[in-house]
């Protein structure tokens, strides 16, 4: 742990020097602020805009003017949008050096690479869950100024917030690995909106359970009854997927030196 404990304040540093974080936060607050608009207009209905596309996408949906629909809300925006948001911090965290020509300097550093590969992976962990924490309190804050009253949700609609969250999360190690392998942002970036517009393809014809970049979303409840679909195979898959992410970070970072 000797190793760990400087590489982690070192990141530590690095992320509070960078305007890259606010931008996350500013970026992640768009769903809880929309959910609430959504919710404010079905609550104060103006007779134009009874038609409108937000309108007849929330009553699709079912929605109503409470707490579970907008934590509904909030957890597809993770699960969907988290998958955006959480593999660009991966594509950061992992490929900055190597975007800031400081990845032959980081290797010569006195420290295991592999403390430092856990550093970054603690970083990403925190880093994510506290934009997830942070939308939640951020949209504690937005129902009660919409007047959706005193907090009460069902144990259920809070676990699939949680739960989405991780499963998002798990997605990173993947994307750690790219940034790596391709030395740098585009590549893992790349392959991010990739998998969001796979997603949405995989997912349409009925294959979305069994594509990791969509579990998330089906689990959130963004696509309906598709969410049915998941099953264990469907949390095995995600699973496998970021374990061989993971594994594969550090056999390439160990490696790294006949790249550079």
């Amino acid at each position: 742990m000797k190793g760990f404990i400087p590489a982690f304040i070192a990141e530590w540093l690095k992320i509070r020097k960078t305007s890259f974080v606010w931008v996350t936060f500013i970026a992640f607050a768009l769903g809880p602020t929309m959910g609430a608009f959504i919710l404010f207009l079905m609550g104060n209905v103006h007779p134009g805009l009874e038609g409108g596309i937000l309108m007849e996408k929330a009553r699709a949906m079912s929605y109503k003017v409470d707490w579970n629909s907008y934590l509904a809300i909030i957890s597809q925006v993770v699960g969907v949008g988290g998958v955006l948001v959480f593999g660009f911090i991966a594509s950061w965290l992992f490929g900055r050096e190597y975007s800031d020509r400081t990845a032959k300097d980081l290797l010569a550093l006195p420290v295991s690479r592999n403390h430092i590969l856990l550093a970054k992976f603690s970083m990403y962990f925190l880093w994510c869950m506290t934009l997830a924490l942070s939308n939640f309190l951020l949209g504690l804050g937005l129902g009660k100024l919409i007047g959706l009253g005193p907090f009460v949700t069902s144990y259920m609609t809070l676990s699939i917030y949680v739960i989405t969250s991780l499963l998002v999360i798990l997605l990173g190690p993947p994307i750690a690995f790219l940034a790596l392998w391709g030395q740098g942002y585009l590549v893992p970036l790349g392959f991010v909106v990739m998998m969001l517009v796979l997603s949405q393809i995989i997912g349409a014809i009925g294959f979305g359970h069994y594509f990791p970049w969509a579990l998330p979303g089906l689990y959130s409840g963004s696509a309906g009854t598709y969410k049915e679909q998941i099953n264990l195979g469907s949390y095995l898959i995600l699973t496998v997927v970021s374990l061989a992410g993971f594994l594969a970070v550090f056999i390439h970072w160990n490696h790294a030196d006949q790249r550079l």
